[in-house]
């Protein structure tokens, strides 16, 4: 199963390069890095459960 997604930052920061993790029941199940445009791509086997995105914050800059 192919899940993509959009991030945009209300800041207008760029997440070009950030690692992301789909989490199943907060267990990473695939993960992901955002593109220049801010989408990113997780293949992942289907099932149903509740999933959620964790971004790794520490790579974002402060000014």
């Amino acid at each position: 199963m192919t899940i993509k997604l959009k991030l945009e930052l209300a800041s207008g920061q760029s997440l070009k390069g950030a690692p992301l993790e789909l989490l199943s029941k907060g267990v990473p199940i695939a993960r992901a890095l955002v593109d220049e445009r801010g989408h990113a791509v997780f293949d992942a086997k289907p099932g149903a459960a509740e999933l959620a995105v964790r971004v790794d914050r520490g790579i974002l800059k402060t000014i």
